[in-house]
């Protein structure tokens, strides 16, 4: 997956600004490149698990068809444990198997983790990221 440093930059600020609570949010594009950063907001407001405001996901999914791009990648932030998919982000992944899941983690807040998983089927599997 390609990713622009603004976009990977974006999801950093976005994960520190709500710490200690946990961020969410989408990330769109074309094929395996790219394209937009979403914010959503986490209506758990929670350190330990998030969940994306319904109305905003709405809005989001409506412009990506508008713009016949894909939802690539859901991301979240954990701001105290490593960046890699907890029992719960493998339990939720089952609703929605097909994008990515982006990991931020603010273990080290002066270098942020970001690490990029598939987890399809209760099985997490690490995939590459390339910034841009």
């Amino acid at each position: 997956m390609e990713i622009p440093a603004e976009i990977r930059d974006a999801m950093v600020q976005h994960a520190l600004e709500e710490d200690p609570n946990e961020c969410c949010g989408i990330l769109a594009g074309a094929g395996r490149i790219v394209l937009q950063h979403y914010r959503i907001t986490n209506t758990e407001k929670s350190p330990y698990r998030y969940s994306m405001d319904g109305r905003e996901l709405n809005q989001v999914l409506r412009e990506l068809d508008d713009n016949g791009w894909e939802m690539q990648v859901i991301y979240h932030s954990h701001t105290h444990s490593p960046a890699y998919p907890s029992d719960t982000d493998v339990r939720l992944a089952a609703n929605w198997p097909d994008p990515y899941y982006l990991l931020v983690s603010l273990m080290d807040k002066q270098s942020p983790d970001v690490r990029l998983f598939t987890i399809w089927d209760g099985t997490v599997a690490e995939e590459p990221v390339v910034i841009v």
